[in-house]
């Protein structure tokens, strides 16, 4: 049994079929594809089914894929190319939640700090562990990382 997300991306993948839009075409069906291995992969571990989370968690990691490509292609000079991922990373992201603002981020980071009360560096993977609960699917890791570092009093 497919989850709302997949019936989404199902419904959206045959009206940019019907469309002729090769790009979102192309994004939707590589989507699915990643989808469909994990379940594979998952099969081997004696489950039938994707929950909604780890279906999110795929598509998590392939916008992450794209946005990493980017920045590469960018600092490569392929403009050409990074276009492309980020016009990817658009389609990708539509089926994630609303991103965090640096607001939500910063007051997240704090409120995990407080909970853990970090001694030294290297108590920096509790923090973020705390934090990426809230903020999974919301904010890039890197991006939260970069709020931990600045928190931190040392």
């Amino acid at each position: 049994m497919e989850t709302p997300l997949e019936v989404n991306i199902h419904n959206d993948l045959e009206v940019s079929m019907k469309q002729k839009d090769e790009l979102r075409t192309g994004t939707l069906r590589m989507l699915l594809s990643s989808i469909h291995s994990r379940l594979i992969e998952q099969r081997g571990h004696g489950k039938t089914e994707l929950t909604e989370e780890e279906v999110r968690d795929v598509i998590i990691k392939e916008a992450k894929k794209r946005r990493e490509a980017a920045e590469l292609f960018t600092s490569g000079g392929r403009t050409d190319l990074a276009e492309k991922e980020k016009k990817e990373l658009a389609i990708v992201e539509h089926y994630l939640p609303a991103q965090a603002s640096d607001e939500e981020v910063e007051k997240i980071v704090k409120q995990a700090v407080a909970k853990i009360n970090p001694g030294s560096q290297k108590d920096f993977g509790k923090v973020m562990a705390e934090a990426m609960k809230e903020l999974k699917g919301k904010a890039d890791g890197t991006r939260v990382s970069e709020w931990i570092k600045k928190s931190l009093p040392f």
